[in-house]
């Protein structure tokens, strides 16, 4: 292995922009991935893939009022009610559409922490940015190691999965459509359709606004021309679509069969809660029956617990299933307000279809906030509610590791920092097939890991 010297790192990225006014820290060489951990990290995507897969069934038995187990009686309404909550009607019927059945993420991207007990999976991103970045970071340090995804696994992957969706199609039209609202991700899209463009491929960066109907189909304009779009890759949330004037469009021409629509407009799917419903006690004979044996025992040990802050009262005597608080369980999550620095070893976080919901920006962490700070953190989950879950999750520390980063002279040298590992999978013929890694590797001080000026973004290579 030899490193890439530092004014080739900042002439690769001066040449090609990947993120709209953001910067990071350079290294000399891409993050190290032990063999163990690969084997780990590959059995982590096809658990991930069947929890979407169990996930599907469980929210739609759940909205039909079906039996959700096969041999004794478990009926769960509250689980569609939980997952629907706060979202349009409209959206609601399109997430149970028939038509939509078994129509899960192209890319899933869990958010793992490494800790000294392993890794930690605090999130599932199905709409997550850095594929473009993480598809040239592997490419830029393919010369310099034995890199996780190299011979452009995540673009080539990345197209497959989509062409997939548009079958007998010989080179399908694909539309990567980015809102305003996720702008900042704008260029490394830009970035993947131009690689593609070069192979021939029919692949385009649009906004919302270059959509347009021609019949029931959908299309935007070429040189003067419409093009009809076969598959429309969607990179934005769904609480943007009211933001977006053509989000009419999407519908009418998926409903007449025209048109691919990836990652699927299935709200329950973008879910943080998810994982606390992964966690439930009246769910745990379901997940045991709906996910294989390893699966299973996998997700057990990497979802940290994790609770719905839902401010339903209580009957007298009745306690929740959540932390603890005074040494006593607690009977309304208002008392979580009052626990103690130590007991607050948890993180509040809004659990999706809202602004605040992806980047770290409704995040609370217990223990690094005054008690004023957490005080409000806990006011404001149960005063949204109604109309939006925050979710309640224990925080699994990272560990301090160690990794050679340059300096402002130019200098490499090695710093203390916290790792957080976002591998990429590619679900194509029905396998997660891991693509990538994008490390991000935080200064030690940082409490809650997401690329920052701080951080250095890094590939994965193989030791």
């Amino acid at each position: 292995m030899h490193e890439l010297s530092h004014d080739h790192l900042r002439s690769a990225f001066a040449a090609t922009p990947l993120f709209d006014e953001k910067t990071w820290q350079l290294s000399p060489e891409a993050w190290p991935v032990t063999a163990e951990q690969l084997r780990e990290l590959e059995a982590i995507g096809e658990a991930c893939l069947e929890f979407h897969g169990a996930l599907e069934q469980l929210y739609l038995r759940s909205a039909a009022g079906k039996n959700l187990l096969r041999n004794k009686p478990l009926v769960a309404p509250w689980v569609a009610e939980y997952l629907d909550r706060g979202k349009p009607a409209d959206l609601v019927r399109h997430a149970r559409d028939s038509r939509n059945r078994g129509a899960l993420p192209t890319v899933l991207r869990p958010d793992l922490l490494l800790t000294d007990d392993g890794f930690v999976m605090t999130e599932l991103d199905s709409v997550p940015g850095g594929i473009g970045l993480t598809a040239f970071l592997n490419r830029l340090y393919s010369e310099a190691g034995d890199i996780i995804g190299a011979e452009d696994a995540m673009v080539r992957r990345f197209y497959q999965s989509l062409a997939a969706l548009a079958p007998g199609v010989r080179n399908p039209l694909i539309a990567l459509v980015v809102s305003d609202e996720a702008a900042t991700y704008r260029p490394e899209m830009q970035w993947l359709a131009a690689q593609l463009q070069l192979e021939g491929k029919r692949v385009f960066c649009l906004e919302p606004d270059d959509l347009f109907p021609l019949g029931s189909a959908l299309c935007f304009d070429i040189e003067g021309n419409p093009e009809k779009i076969d598959v429309i890759y969607r990179f934005f949330e769904l609480f943007d679509l009211a933001n977006l004037p053509t989000a009419h469009y999407l519908f009418e021409s998926w409903a007449a069969g025209e048109v691919a629509i990836a990652p699927p407009m299935r709200p329950f799917q973008e879910e943080k809660l998810t994982l606390a419903l992964f966690h439930h006690h009246l769910l745990r004979d379901y997940w045991a029956e709906a996910l294989s044996k390893r699966a299973h025992k996998l997700l057990k040990r990497l979802i940290p617990q994790s609770w719905v802050m839902d401010a339903v009262p209580l009957p007298p005597g009745a306690v929740l299933d959540g932390p603890q608080v005074g040494g006593g369980p607690i009977s309304d999550w208002h008392q979580l307000a009052e626990a103690s620095q130590k007991e607050r070893n948890l993180i509040i976080k809004i659990s999706g279809f809202h602004e605040s919901a992806w980047g770290a920006r409704s995040v609370v962490l217990g223990r690094d906030c005054s008690r004023e700070e957490w005080q409000n953190g806990v006011e404001i989950a149960l005063q949204d509610a109604p109309t939006h879950l925050h979710v309640l999750q224990e925080y699994r520390k990272p560990r301090r590791v160690q990794h050679r980063v340059y300096q402002q002279n130019g200098d490499a040298r090695a710093v203390d920092g916290r790792l957080r590992l976002c591998p990429y999978y590619l679900v194509t013929d029905g396998r997660a097939q891991l693509s990538g890694g994008l490390a991000t590797f935080c200064p030690p001080d940082k409490k809650i890991i997401h690329g920052m000026q701080d951080a250095a973004l890094l590939p994965c290579r193989l030791v």
